[in-house]
């Protein structure tokens, strides 16, 4: 197996388009599942943007060790050491089931008084925490998931990715189906009945990656289990490196739970219509984020081979192919916005409602392309605090604007999400800035 990556179109795309693949899958999924509890109502589908963000806060730490993990494996390819990368892979795995207990606990004992005391609605603010204590029990199996996925692409195997994720969508696009409304011989649970099937679907997209890993021999190519003793060095290395990424994004989506209980303040309707603009992201997003996870594993790959002077025109490359998948989406999006929102089946006044928030959102997705592009590649050079500088900042830019719009003026919640055309703005400037600085050269990992 070639461990060492080129930087032509040709290698950018064939690493992107399976993680974009194996991206689309679950977001169809998570669109599937909302459609099925908008069939329960208005308030449901208003619940469902709660739960789904506080979930989306732990799944991202997820992503935080991953793409720290993601790093260190490409950095490790390129440097052409592979018992390197099943040592980290190996202490990887202990640090994410420390870090899915902490969530489970931080659920359980924080989390109800929290949302009672935020959420305007009580019936919804129950509903709710019922829910996530149920949803919460996901995440062991999300988070070893993922690091499963680190591995796949830090090696240059993402044609693999797209077998877990289709896997685990059959299983929650079948069991929501059963499980909400009682089909196939199963009791109808109803709201929580999502939560249910979400866990098993996760269960068994982790089981299918791990079939394919051992199916194709790379737990011996990679020494998994040669050396299981502890490795202190080993798990300071992905503690410090990934940490500021798990911060970082924990705090960008916390900041966006925030925005979401001051749209609540707005009524059901902004909220439910806040909903499908948070589908809308996911899904018109994906290739944005799958150049993202290229750029980070490409440039971290390069600098392991010692070729620093083809980072800056690599970086260019894949942003501009980012903004081209991502304005052909934005012409899809704003050609037949209706198409997209009928399937939440809330009728006319809804979907009226909903057209200028898209208008707003389908320009923020264009400013994303490039955006998470430049910030990943930071994370790529191995200055992963700089990341959390770049996002702490943006944050408070966010958070200030979101208030004032949403809360302090009480405007109406198409200037609320103009706040992503701030966040994008933000964090595109300052990646782009550091890393023309070229200060980034100096970082061993």
């Amino acid at each position: 197996m070639e461990l060492k990556l080129q930087t032509g179109y040709k290698q950018i795309l064939g690493m992107a388009l399976p993680i974009s693949l194996a991206m689309l899958v679950p977001q169809i999924n998570f669109i599937t599942n909302n459609i099925f509890l908008a069939g329960l109502g208005e308030r449901e589908l208003a619940s469902a943007g709660i739960t789904g963000v506080y979930y989306l806060i732990f799944a991202v730490i997820g992503n935080g060790l991953n793409n720290g993990l993601q790093a260190l494996i490409a950095r490790r390819a390129g440097q052409n050491l592979p018992k390197e990368i099943g040592r980290l892979f190996y202490h990887g795995v202990w640090v994410a089931l420390a870090y899915a207990a902490l969530g489970i606990v931080i659920t359980y004992s924080l989390a109800p008084a929290i949302l009672k005391s935020t959420l305007s609605s009580e019936a919804i603010a129950t509903e709710v925490i019922d829910f996530l204590r149920i949803r919460i029990w996901g995440l062991p199996f999300l988070y070893l998931y993922v690091m499963r996925n680190a591995l796949l692409v830090g090696i240059n195997q993402t044609r693999f990715l797209v077998w877990g994720t289709l896997s685990e969508a059959i299983v929650n696009i079948v069991l929501d189906y059963g499980l909400i409304y009682g089909h196939f011989g199963l009791p109808a649970i109803g709201f929580n009945g999502a939560a249910y099937a979400s866990i098993i679907a996760e269960a068994t997209g982790l089981l299918v990656i791990y079939v394919i890993i051992h199916w194709k021999g790379f737990h011996k190519q990679f020494s998994f289990f040669e050396e299981i003793r502890w490795d202190g060095a080993q798990f300071k290395l992905i503690l410090v490196y990934s940490s500021p990424l798990v911060v970082q994004y924990a705090v960008s989506i916390a900041s966006w739970e925030y925005f979401y209980i001051l749209i609540e303040h707005h009524g059901e309707r902004a909220l439910a219509v806040s909903n499908t603009m948070r589908n809308i992201f996911g899904l018109f997003g994906i290739f944005s984020w799958a150049f993202a996870s290229t750029t980070n594993a490409m440039v971290s790959n390069v600098i392991g081979q010692g070729r620093h002077d083809e980072v800056i025109p690599l970086i260019k490359r894949i942003a501009s192919i980012s903004f081209s998948f991502s304005m052909m989406l934005f012409i899809l999006l704003n050609v037949t916005p209706e198409s997209f929102l009928n399937f939440y089946g809330q009728g006319p006044e809804f979907i009226a409602a909903a057209l200028p928030v898209v208008r707003i959102v389908s320009l923020a997705l264009l400013m994303m392309s490039i955006g998470t592009v430049w910030l990943n590649a930071v994370t790529g050079t191995g200055n992963t605090q700089v990341n959390l500088i770049i996002e702490l900042i943006t944050i408070v830019i966010y958070s200030v604007y979101v208030y004032i719009t949403l809360e302090y003026l009480d405007l109406p919640i198409t200037w609320g999400w103009a706040s992503e055309w701030v966040y994008w703005v933000s964090m595109f400037g300052m990646a782009f800035f550091y890393i023309r600085s070229g200060k980034w050269r100096k970082k061993v990992i």
